[in-house]
């Protein structure tokens, strides 16, 4: 009976996010996250939220609360993690030294493991002549060739010359580590290929990644571990470690890496031409629903022609084995126009709300717009919803009723040079002047009665309008456009471009 609930406790499906917070969230961090999280929802297992910070001088302040906090924008939650605990905690590796430093010990007790007294300048001379010699950068073992009286010898030195000694790992000679890869198929790696002996304790005391990770996975009992594609060089250390403990090791699987679709070149955080941290999108008034959307997308397809999921949708119909070997394209105008489809279908107010923000942001409304001014914004929001990418782009897309009209250019002076124009924007002034409450229904009424009275129709009515009042010729609805500048500002611009014309 015991060993059958062992049997079931090990077929539990238990995956992990594990960001070093030494930054904000990055969209390939992101999808990491994300295909963990579907892959423990779709199966019914837990997804757990670890903190990797024992690279202590990269860690940044606010780094874990940005992880977490973009998380959960993302519509993601976790079943144990630092903010909410769980059974195999702690979940930050800082809080877990007392779990690593007897293992190590453990380690160096058995032989598997020794202190390492070379510095770092003896190590940088070292790969010097390795590169000088065209040869892979590699740690050689510094007691080669030594008795044990003559290495005992040296460490002293090394002990009374107050150096930190690093612990490393003896890699095993001679053997091949092989897996097989839920992305990649079968992968293996010959142990000399991996640099050397590795370091898995620094000078700090801290332990490196690839012991901290390969613990806190057994610990913490994780049965899949999904991953980018620039991990596939630490696995092999890492089935060395779980080896040298007799422990068994997790299913991999590695994603494939994210490409700028303009450049063709691996996703790079020096990368400018990209944004990449979802705080960027945040700012610009990025739906959360949109973003999960288009990263899920990232080196995973549905099955058939629709690329538009809710998140639930995504969770019951989400399949590891649809995980792309190829490189995933970034492509930013995929992403907006994904965005659009999300704003065209959200909430008014939600958009509403997102939009008058940026507004403000931008100093367009000052910080406390009183009604008169929120009740308009909203007309003006509406407007402009179905074109929004996102909704950082009322800004520029409504720079008309904060700025006046744009310089007007010559397709447009094109369009006027006829006989009839005049004659429309005559008649438009004279009119709006008459209209007793000024907004759009009234105002596509009395262009009608221009129509009736005049017989001057389709393009040839409504594009004089347009371009007078905004100097474009395309935009949003001609009658709310007019409402939103109100009359005085219409008859301004009517005022000008009839003298215009008649110069």
């Amino acid at each position: 009976m015991k060993e059958a609930l062992i049997t079931l406790a090990k077929s539990k499906i238990r995956v992990r996010y594990a960001p070093s917070p030494t930054g904000h969230l990055h969209i390939g961090n992101a999808r990491t996250a994300l295909f963990n999280y579907l892959f423990a929802r779709h199966n019914k297992g837990k997804f757990i939220l670890r903190i990797e910070d024992t690279d202590l001088k990269r860690n940044v302040a606010d780094g874990e609360k940005s992880q977490m906090d973009n998380l959960k924008w993302l519509g993601m939650d976790w079943d144990e993690g630092p903010d909410i605990g769980g059974d195999y905690g702690p979940y930050r590796q800082s809080e877990r030294k007392s779990i690593y430093d007897p293992l190590i010990q453990q380690l160096i007790d058995e032989g598997k493991a020794y202190e390492s007294y070379m510095t770092e300048d003896e190590l940088k001379a070292q790969r010097d002549v390795q590169k000088a010699n065209k040869e892979m950068p590699h740690y050689v073992y510094e007691f080669a060739g030594m008795t044990e009286e003559e290495k005992q010898a040296k460490i002293e030195a090394a002990k009374a010359a107050g150096l930190k000694p690093v612990i490393r790992f003896h890699v095993p000679e001679g053997k091949t580590y092989a897996w097989d890869d839920m992305v990649k198929g079968n992968v293996s790696f010959e142990s000399k290929t991996v640099g050397g002996d590795f370091v898995i304790k620094k000078r700090d005391g801290m332990p490196t990644y690839n012991f901290a990770v390969v613990v806190d996975d057994h610990m913490m009992q994780i049965s899949h571990v999904f991953r980018g594609d620039d991990h596939v060089a630490n696995t092999p250390k890492q089935l060395m470690i779980y080896e040298a403990f007799g422990w068994e090791a997790p299913k991999f699987g590695h994603m494939s890496l994210i490409i700028n679709t303009e450049t063709g070149k691996k996703l790079s955080k020096r990368d400018e031409t990209v944004l990449q941290f979802i705080e960027q999108y945040r700012e610009l008034g990025y739906l959360p629903e949109a973003m999960l959307n288009f990263i899920i997308l990232l080196g995973w397809s549905p099955v058939g022609e629709s690329e538009l999921f809710t998140k639930r949708e995504f969770i019951k119909m989400y399949d590891e084995k649809r995980l792309s070997k190829s490189p995933a394209s970034f492509d930013g105008k995929k992403l907006e126009w994904v965005n659009n489809q999300y704003i065209k279908k959200a909430d008014e107010n939600e958009v509403f709300a997102m939009s008058i923000r940026q507004l403000i942001k931008a100093g367009r409304l000052p910080k406390r717009p009183d009604m008169s001014q929120i009740e308009w914004t909203r007309t003006l929001v509406s407007l402009y919803k179905n074109q929004m990418s996102y909704t950082g782009q009322i800004v520029d897309l409504a720079d008309l009723f904060f700025n006046g009209p744009a310089d007007i250019n010559d397709e447009a002076k094109a369009e006027l040079d006829n006989e009839t124009a005049p004659i429309v924007l005559k008649e438009f002034r004279k009119r709006v002047e008459d209209i007793d409450v000024f907004e759009a229904t009234e105002i596509q009424k009395t262009i009608k009665s221009i129509q009736k009275d005049t017989k001057i129709k389709g393009r040839q009515l409504y594009m004089p309008i347009r371009i007078a009042v905004s100097h474009e010729m395309h935009g949003p609805e001609l009658p709310e456009t007019i409402e939103l500048l109100g009359r005085e500002t219409t008859m301004k611009h009517l005022d000008a471009m009839i003298a215009e014309l008649a110069k």
